[in-house]
């Protein structure tokens, strides 16, 4: 009896282990954020968020001294403007990594098909959307695998390797409990209020914000919500090609663990 309960008391602890792990780490919600590139001068985030974004092999811009920059979109719902865009992509022969929801999953499976047939990569952006500090240990990995094998149904994409947290929100159990799921966290380094569908202001006005932030190795956040990125998109392409910078995927990244 005394060797059944030792057994059954070292279960439990090989079982409560991984969790009690988790706890052991910070849950204070970050919010992304840092002080935009100017004059092609790379974006700087606070130093702290940097490192625990780096402690688990995440990223947010690449090699300062080399001009290569990285498109990715995130894509919560489809309002019209991603045929758009995967045609410029196609015609320019750029790479895009597209982080997407369930909702988008289910609801624009062709275009996430068409994704993956181009060549792009399909990351993952959570099933629900939720701030994911909020949720347990179980609930951020059933959001995040929920993705990945509803992708790998859809399109054939073996691996999601790539992550981007709902909101921008993360902390470092979140990033430790993804990282030990298989995902890198991809945060970015240029982004501009794109999202409001009810604050367009058009294809200059996009154009503008893009390239007034661009700075080698830029990780760049666009959402497919917008017409104005939609419009904009192959101007900012072909004139970034003009200055040398190079469009590479997510898979290139050269610091990635």
């Amino acid at each position: 009896m005394k060797r059944l309960m030792k057994c059954l008391a070292f279960l439990c602890m090989v079982m409560l282990t991984p969790n009690m792990a988790y706890a052991a780490l910070s849950n204070s919600p970050i919010n992304w954020g840092f002080k935009r590139g100017v004059n092609e001068q790379q974006a700087q985030a606070d130093p702290q968020h940097e490192q625990i974004l780096g402690k688990y092999g995440g990223f947010y811009k690449g090699d300062a001294n080399k001009k290569v920059l990285y498109l990715t979109f995130d894509n919560g719902y489809e309002n019209g403007y991603t045929g758009q865009i995967l045609d410029v992509l196609k015609k320019e022969k750029v790479p895009a990594t597209f982080f997407v929801t369930g909702h988008y999953l289910q609801s624009a499976s062709d275009l996430v098909k068409r994704m993956v047939k181009e060549g792009h990569i399909v990351g993952n952006h959570s099933w629900y959307h939720p701030d994911l500090t909020t949720n347990s240990d179980a609930d951020i990995r059933e959001e995040l695998n929920t993705v990945r094998d509803k992708t790998r149904e859809l399109t054939g994409q073996k691996e999601m390797k790539y992550i981007r947290p709902p909101r921008g929100v993360f902390s470092e159990r979140t990033v430790k409990v993804a990282k030990d799921e298989g995902y890198t966290h991809v945060m970015w380094s240029l982004a501009y209020v794109d999202w409001n569908v009810n604050q367009q202001k058009g294809e200059q006005y996009a154009y503008d914000s893009i390239m007034k932030q661009i700075h080698p190795g830029a990780v760049m956040l666009l959402h497919t919500v917008s017409k104005d990125n939609a419009d904009a998109l192959e101007k900012v392409i072909k004139d970034l090609k003009k200055r040398g910078y190079k469009f590479k995927s997510l898979d290139d990244f050269p610091t990635k663990k």
